[in-house]
């Protein structure tokens, strides 16, 4: 009776830390995809910056 709980308490655990990793790599992923978005649109704005400079000569 006691291993049965016991072996169903560690499964839960099991379970758990599945789920927060799979959390935390969801969450890497998406910080990643922000980086991305961030730097691409920061080098968007040094290639106007760049246009109106050569404009501008």
């Amino acid at each position: 009776r006691e291993t049965e709980r016991d072996r169903d308490r560690e499964r839960q655990r099991e379970t758990e830390t599945e789920t927060e990793t799979e959390r935390r790599r969801k969450k890497a992923k998406i910080e990643r995809e922000r980086e991305r978005e961030r730097g691409r649109k920061r080098r968007g704005r040094e290639k106007r910056e760049r246009e109106r400079e050569r404009k501008r000569k």
